[in-house]
């Protein structure tokens, strides 16, 4: 097995004296390099939480997390800084995209924070490019590309430096459904082809459907988790459906 995420015992609590909140409650779980995993739950089930302290944007309260070997719970903030920049790869739901540069330099962005040489670079954007299919999308601004457009572009500036963990957060938020199947079938072109290992937080089931495995979260921890094997996207999304009634919290039915 190669473990590419572990999180081990996560507790995560806010507020301080009377008035705390705990948002992690012990979650362990693992994500081998290439999985595709999505994670599900209701608000406030500890969804967003558990992405904000994998990205290293918060601090565990207990517990440990392990990627690519490295545990990030022990790491000084410049530590986290640069392997933020190197391991980590992020597609938000409002793309993220500096509207004063074009596709080619927000796609580089990640490159140019490496200190990585233009050639090298150069070579890299052409193969991500032509992958993800924005290889004629270079020399563009992001406010003149469609939100489907501009979402692939942000997966491509996620895997130009070759991440060992692809982290979205709702990445088909702001899309429409045509646009939402798009964007999924890149995600799956992006772990299928490029080998890329994913962690999607959603709390849309179709989208979810795409992943190979998915975890349901309840009151911090894990309710239930389901694989997608051999099923077909559509015998998936059935089960899909069926433990998020059980779990009796929102869901988008598409």
């Amino acid at each position: 097995m190669n473990e590419i995420l572990k999180v081990s015992q996560a507790v995560k609590y806010y507020g301080n004296g009377s008035v705390v909140t705990k948002a992690l409650n012990g979650l362990s779980f693992c994500v081998e390099k290439g999985e595709f995993v999505a994670v599900m739950g209701a608000s406030g089930s500890g969804k967003s939480t558990l992405l904000n302290l994998i990205s290293t944007i918060e601090p565990l309260s207990a517990g440990e997390i392990v990627i690519d070997g490295k545990s990030i719970s022990r790491m000084k903030q410049k530590e986290l800084a640069a392997f933020r920049r190197d391991k980590l790869g992020f597609v938000f739901q409002e793309y993220n995209l500096l509207d004063t540069l074009t596709v080619e330099e927000n796609i580089m962005l990640p490159l140019n924070l490496q200190g990585r040489d233009y050639a090298s670079a150069q070579a890299a954007i052409r193969g991500v490019a032509e992958t993800l299919k924005v290889n004629d999308q270079l020399k563009k601004f992001p406010y003149e590309l469609s939100g489907g457009q501009r979402q692939r572009v942000a997966c491509a500036r996620a895997l130009i430096a070759n991440p060992a963990l692809v982290l979205a957060d709702e990445p088909t938020g702001a899309l429409d459904s045509k646009n939402s199947k798009l964007l999924m079938e890149v995600f799956a072109l992006m772990n299928r082809s490029l080998q890329s290992t994913i962690l999607m937080v959603t709390h849309d089931a179709t989208v979810a459907s795409y992943a190979s495995r998915i975890l349901f979260l309840r009151d911090g921890n894990i309710f239930s988790e389901i694989q997608k094997g051999d099923k077909s996207r559509r015998e998936f999304y059935g089960e899909i459906l069926a433990v998020t009634a059980s779990l009796g919290g929102e869901v988008d039915v598409v």
